[in-house]
């Protein structure tokens, strides 16, 4: 049975901090907290329809810090998650949610445990302290490192959240965070690259010109090399990049934002790959055979990486050859 999240956004309700990129409403397209029964709504409504998917969900808290927001309303929230997952068994597999580093504890944890709790994704951005303090962030690596840790210890899935390009931050910073991440053995790991957004600190930072985030392509780069660190390490990549909302592209003055940004490094990753494996071989021109399913990554977007082979020397027509990542034929006709 496939597994997907079924997304509750709780924004910045609880949080006890307004960090340099935090624009809630805008990031969750939500203006106000739901109430519990508005959850029971959208999980009974949901259930009927995942079963007929063939899929099961788990119910996600995201948006705010889940374990800082008052008690009773957590409660509230998670007795109607619990109460899903008991009804509807084939819709339901768990229930997974998002805080920071230094909100949790082994009483909160055991909690969450006894409503049906399977994952705690914490929102770490950085493992370097000065970025953290930089970003108005509130916590340290320390409080990082102390939270996953209990995560493991309860039993529950740890997942980790990390931001590319904040203020103050540089490419080893990033790299470094990334080393830290896999010493830790998350699960799961998501990507955000900073997205620079109107009535934040970061947005006042850049319209001042103290601040610039990472180029698009600098990010790109950056990102399909984490990918490759954390899949080579074990560990999933659930997310990358911000979900398509227009109120970002409304309110983004600066940095990276792309509805399908993962496939961009992916495609990169690619390119990579391909240049490697034809370095072997003369300039000229080549057939790429892939699996059909990689053929849009092969391409690249605007037809990218065809230009960048061309740049160096290679022309290439890619085809589709199922089961194959990447063959390289020399072409017959010249």
């Amino acid at each position: 049975m496939k597994r997907t999240n079924l997304s509750i956004f709780i924004p910045h309700v609880g949080c006890p901090h307004k960090c340099s990129f935090c624009d809630q409403k805008s990031i969750s397209g939500e203006v106000s907290a739901p109430r519990a029964a508005e959850v029971t709504k959208l999980l009974e409504e949901q259930a009927m329809h995942l079963a007929e998917r063939g899929m099961c969900a788990e119910i996600a808290f995201f948006g705010g810090s889940f374990t800082a927001i008052p008690e009773g309303y957590m409660t509230e929230l998670l007795e109607a998650a619990g109460q899903a997952l008991r009804r509807y068994p084939e819709a339901y597999c768990g229930i997974r949610c998002s805080t920071r580093p230094d909100c949790i504890s082994a009483e909160i944890l055991d909690k969450l445990k006894n409503y049906g709790m399977t994952a705690v994704e914490l929102g770490a951005q950085s493992m370097c302290d000065e970025v953290l303090k930089a970003n108005r962030r509130g916590h340290t690596a320390e409080d990082v490192h102390r939270a996953a840790r209990l995560i493991k210890e309860s039993g529950l899935e740890l997942g980790l959240q990390m931001m590319t390009g904040l203020y103050c931050d540089s490419r080893e910073a990033v790299l470094y965070t990334a080393e830290e991440f896999i010493a830790l053995q998350p699960a799961t790991v998501r990507i955000y690259p900073t997205v620079i957004l109107d009535g934040t600190h970061l947005g006042e930072l850049y319209k001042s010109g103290v601040y610039s985030s990472f180029t698009a392509d600098e990010t790109i780069e950056i990102c399909a090399q984490l990918l490759r660190r954390f899949t080579d390490s074990g560990i999933k990549v659930i997310r990358m990049g911000l979900h398509a909302s227009a109120d970002v592209e409304a309110a983004m003055l600066g940095g990276v934002y792309h509805p399908a940004f993962r496939e961009l490094c992916e495609s990169r990753l690619f390119l990579d790959d391909v240049v490697k494996q034809l370095s072997a071989y003369p300039t000229g021109s080549y057939m790429i055979c892939t699996d059909p399913r990689n053929i849009s990554r092969a391409t690249g977007q605007k037809r990218c990486n065809i230009a960048a082979l061309h740049e160096v020397g290679y022309d290439v027509t890619i085809k589709p050859m199922s089961g194959e990542y990447i063959k390289i034929c020399e072409q017959t006709e010249r």
